[in-house]
């Protein structure tokens, strides 16, 4: 009854576990080592491992899984140096590994714990060692996602490249056009803000000196002026006189100054934008825009054939002078 209590133990280790290791266990001899533990096969278990730990080929897991399944059975079959080197073994792969004591019996869970005792020092540098790793493929892995989502940043705008045109746009400006006023030469160089100011200045100031033209006009009154004639006696002779009544002196003045005033004003405005514009202006103007490439024709016979092109119709001009009854003339003659 005492024997067959370490069995039962061992076995109840081994059950909890069982399920979820057998659903990731990558080689198919490891789940058949543990059913061969379970049912208490030790020795063929301690020598299956060990030659199948030997072929190599193993992950990590399914190599610590072998380790621990060596080891334990070593320590059953009571083996001590096979429990020592797999146990050692499963630690160096695992510094941080332990032994459930619910379901491990207490013997083995205390011959592990004084191994790992044994080895604390060395378990300590495979620890710093193992997070160095860790920390170097974490670093690694996320070295290759920046590699990953640049190369398909780069993919995606070569195919959005690939999928435009560059359209440059010449813009011939004419030099003659920056001494017209109201802003003219600011708009044809698309200085659209300042042309609006040159354009607003100079109407207001030009209609401000219209009406006061206007206005200073309409203060004229006429008047005839009947005058005797020297040289008869009998005749007589009229004069017209315009002239502006003294009491309108001072509308007279206000309307003159108005008048003046605007004028200047808008002479002085349209001379600085006439310099202004020529202080900016250019010949020529190159824009480029980019635009979607235009899909080909899915049908090829869309596309004008060559002879189709040789065959087209063509437009001749001819010029020619004829004789007149009064002189000369001239015809001109299109053939399609």
């Amino acid at each position: 009854m005492s024997r067959c209590l370490p069995l039962l133990f061992t076995a109840l280790m081994l059950l909890a576990p069982a399920a979820t290791v057998a659903q990731d266990a990558g080689d198919p001899e490891v789940a058949a080592l543990r059913a061969s533990f379970e049912y208490g096969k030790y020795a063929e278990v301690l020598d299956r491992a060990g030659s199948r730990i030997d072929r190599g080929g193993l992950d990590e897991d399914d190599l610590v899984e072998l380790h621990k399944l060596a080891g334990l059975a070593a320590f059953n079959l009571g083996r001590t140096d096979d429990a020592h080197r797999h146990l050692r073994a499963l630690l160096r792969l695992d510094p941080d590994f332990s032994l459930d004591p619910f379901v491990v019996p207490p013997p083995a869970v205390a011959f592990f714990d004084t191994l790992k005792a044994e080895m604390d020092t060395e378990l300590d540098f495979l620890r710093q060692e193992r997070r160095l790793r860790q920390e170097r493929e974490k670093a690694e892995a996320e070295r290759r996602e920046r590699e990953r989502l640049e190369a398909e940043v780069q993919r995606r705008r070569a195919e959005e490249l690939a999928s435009q045109v560059t359209v440059r746009t010449v813009e011939k400006r004419n030099f003659l056009v920056n001494f017209v006023p109201f802003g003219a030469g600011q708009f044809q160089q698309g200085r659209t803000s300042l042309g609006i100011v040159f354009a607003a200045t100079e109407g207001v100031l030009a209609v401000t000196s219209i009406i006061s033209f206007f206005a200073y006009e309409g203060l004229f009154e006429e008047r005839t002026i009947d005058l005797d004639n020297v040289l008869d006696p009998d005749g007589r002779a009229s004069v017209t006189v315009r002239y502006i009544p003294t009491n309108r002196a001072q509308q007279r003045d206000t309307w003159q100054l108005m008048k003046l005033s605007s004028a200047a004003g808008f002479y002085a405005i349209y001379a600085a934008g006439v310099v202004d514009a020529l202080l900016h202006h250019e010949d020529q103007v190159v824009r480029s825009t980019v635009e979607p490439r235009a899909e080909p024709p899915a049908d090829a016979s869309a596309r004008p054939t060559t002879s189709a092109r040789a065959t087209a119709p063509k437009t001749y001009t001819r010029v020619g002078l004829y004789p007149t009854p009064g002189g000369l003339g001239a015809g001109l003659t299109l053939s399609f």
